[in-house]
């Protein structure tokens, strides 16, 4: 086993690291204060991520994405956690793996567009009635009598609904059947509806879609009819993979540099309180908590690399990772004490944050319940290392 990281990789992560640094991070206030990133700083920051080569880093080289194996797309997800979610979307863009599964005519109408930056797409999977439970939602899509599909029904918590131009929608075309569709924007019958605001994650969009009688050509349907869960499904486990546990141990990465500067600054009683040993076990307890969940991060993504399925795995990031956030937010705020709480310091904006972390994509009671499932059917399998 080698965990060094190669010339090529530590090079990447500089590059993502410097942009972030110098691009991103100054627009965070200015986003955090005006509640959205303006249309003129949203085009400056692509740009310059498209020049450098940052944008879907995660789509194939040969379609203009950065062709990067999933360890080393995790590397970067991981320095992206360092700033803002919508700041991420911008700069390197929504370009979901279902997309890969375009054929003819989409490969020019959705897919290269996307990759290109000239569209942009939010996934569409979650209802009032189905969060974690994807299956269990009611939007359908039904042939008509010239072939075309009709979608009805409505979705919610759509995140860049806003922005987006084409969502991918997952509908019933039968009693068990799911299915996945490429819409777009400004179709008859399409409505976009309210902006859910969210306690964190100021900047990005939270929207209602509604759907009625919504006339789909045939070339909207992605993959085969019927493969709308499965593609759902996988696009969900990157999903919790990169933009939950990688990004999760960045941005606790990021919160722990900062606490513990603080704490070799601030004096009480004449001491450094880094010098206390109860400030001594938040911050030693922090550095454990993140290389634990990177190493889980690593190892999932290795799997994926080498073919060896990693949905359990997947699962036990999201929930390590997720709640090693909050832990890891909670002792800052702590260890800043009052000022830990004002909004003059980022750090209350990052505990504000980190708390959907456990709650999308699948929450951490949900994955407990998947991973505990697992262990039944497999046994020592699925903890001991050689079985």
């Amino acid at each position: 086993m080698d965990f060094s990281l190669n010339d090529e990789q530590r090079m990447l992560i500089d590059t993502v690291r410097r942009f972030i640094r110098e691009e991103l991070q100054p627009l965070e206030q200015r986003i955090e204060d005006d509640g959205e990133l303006d249309p003129a700083s949203a085009r400056a920051v692509f740009d310059k991520s498209r020049s450098l080569g940052l944008y879907a880093l995660n789509m194939p080289a040969e379609l203009g994405g950065g062709g990067l194996s999933t360890l080393d797309r995790i590397l970067c997800e991981e320095q992206f956690g360092h700033t803002s979610d919508i700041l991420i979307r911008r700069a390197f863009g929504n370009v979901y793996e279902p997309l890969l599964e375009c054929r003819g005519e989409q490969v020019e109408r959705w897919l290269k567009p996307t990759i290109e930056g000239r569209r942009t797409c939010a996934i569409a999977i979650t209802e009032p009635g189905a969060g974690s439970d994807a299956q269990g939602i009611r939007t359908t899509a039904r042939r008509n009598a010239d072939g075309h599909w009709v979608l009805d029904g409505g979705k919610h918590f759509i995140s860049d609904g806003l922005w987006s131009d084409f969502f991918l929608v997952s509908a019933r075309t039968g009693e068990r059947e799911i299915s996945m569709f490429m819409v777009d924007k400004g179709l008859p019958g399409f409505t976009i509806g309210k902006d859910q605001k969210m306690m964190g994650l100021r900047g990005t969009p939270h929207v209602e879609l509604f759907f009625d009688q919504v006339v789909l050509e045939p070339l909207a349907l992605l993959g085969a009819e019927g493969q709308g869960f499965k593609l759902a499904m996988g696009a969900l486990n990157v999903v919790r993979l990169a933009q939950v546990g990688a990004r999760a141990v960045g941005k606790a990465s990021h919160v722990l540099e900062q606490m513990s500067a603080y704490a070799q600054d601030r004096k009480q009683f004449g001491t450094r309180i880094a010098d206390f040993q109860m400030i001594q076990q938040l911050l030693a307890d922090s550095v454990i908590d993140i290389n634990a969940a990177r190493l889980m991060v690593w190892q999932a993504a290795w799997m994926i690399d080498a073919g060896i399925d990693a949905r359990d795995h997947i699962a036990m990031v999201k929930v390590h990772a997720a709640e090693m956030l909050g832990r890891v937010v909670d002792r800052a705020v702590q260890v800043f004490g009052g000022m830990g709480f004002c909004k003059e310091l980022p750090i209350e904006r990052y505990y504000r944050d980190a708390r959907i972390y456990r709650i999308f994509d699948g929450t951490s009671e949900i994955h407990r319940t998947v991973i505990a499932r697992s262990l039944g059917k497999k046994g020592a399998a699925l903890h001991d290392v050689h079985r």
